[in-house]
């Protein structure tokens, strides 16, 4: 039997590339950003670029538990 709602992989709509957009400043690049990092607040993702990760760093790592030491 043949499909013809096109949502095979044969044929069907290439998938977008996702864009990602600095929670911080702003900046915006296409996934995946191997320097950017994710956090999960509330539920919802926050992308850092790799400047804004770098310059809060130990920010980030103080709101850590000591266990994660």
């Amino acid at each position: 039997m043949t499909s013809l709602s096109g949502d095979s992989d044969n044929g069907g709509p290439a998938a977008e590339p996702q864009t990602l957009m600095c929670a911080r400043c702003g900046t915006t690049a296409e996934a995946p950003q191997p320097l950017w990092i994710c956090s999960v607040e509330n539920g919802a993702r926050h992308y850092f670029c790799g400047t804004c990760a770098r310059e809060n760093l130990r920010a980030i790592e103080g709101r850590l538990d000591s266990a994660w030491w």
